[in-house]
């Protein structure tokens, strides 16, 4: 009788996709908290009103609180090794890249550190959509 095969495990270069949603997991998971620590402050009463709680703050905050859901959800599938994840992941790399891009068109920061925000999730869709999309190891580990 034929023994079912299990899927390769995660290795070689597919630590790279995982390194990078852990650090853009925790790295979202500060901004949360720095998010809720700015609300709970603010809630205090004698706090001081300002133009920073605007709508568009509360947007900030739900973005936010969306991409760490997305990340978390992401990094789920990939280390489950779910049929999924490679076109999960090549969406999250979009969204990623159009947070970007809204960041530099929108926000008020100079367009220095705009471009430096831009220029990591440019860098890593450029490099990781090909590798997902035609590595034998990806479609030996994700797509049974």
């Amino acid at each position: 009788m034929n023994a079912p095969q299990a899927a390769p495990r995660i290795a070689g270069l597919l630590w790279v996709p995982v390194a990078w949603l852990g650090v853009s997991l925790l790295s979202a998971s500060v901004m949360v908290v720095l998010y809720f620590i700015a609300l709970f402050s603010h809630a205090q009463p004698g706090a001081a009103d300002s133009a920073l709680y605007s709508p568009q703050w509360y947007l900030s905050l739900v973005t936010t609180l969306g991409m760490w859901l997305f990340t978390g959800w992401t990094l789920r599938l990939l280390l489950t090794r779910s049929s999924r994840f490679p076109k999960i992941f090549i969406l999250w790399l979009l969204a990623s890249v159009l947070l970007a891009i809204k960041t530099f068109a929108f926000s008020p920061v100079s367009d220095e550190l705009a471009l430096k925000v831009l220029l990591w999730p440019m860098l890593a869709a450029a490099v990781l959509v090909p590798f997902i999309k035609r590595s034998m190891r990806v479609k030996q580990t994700f797509i049974r």
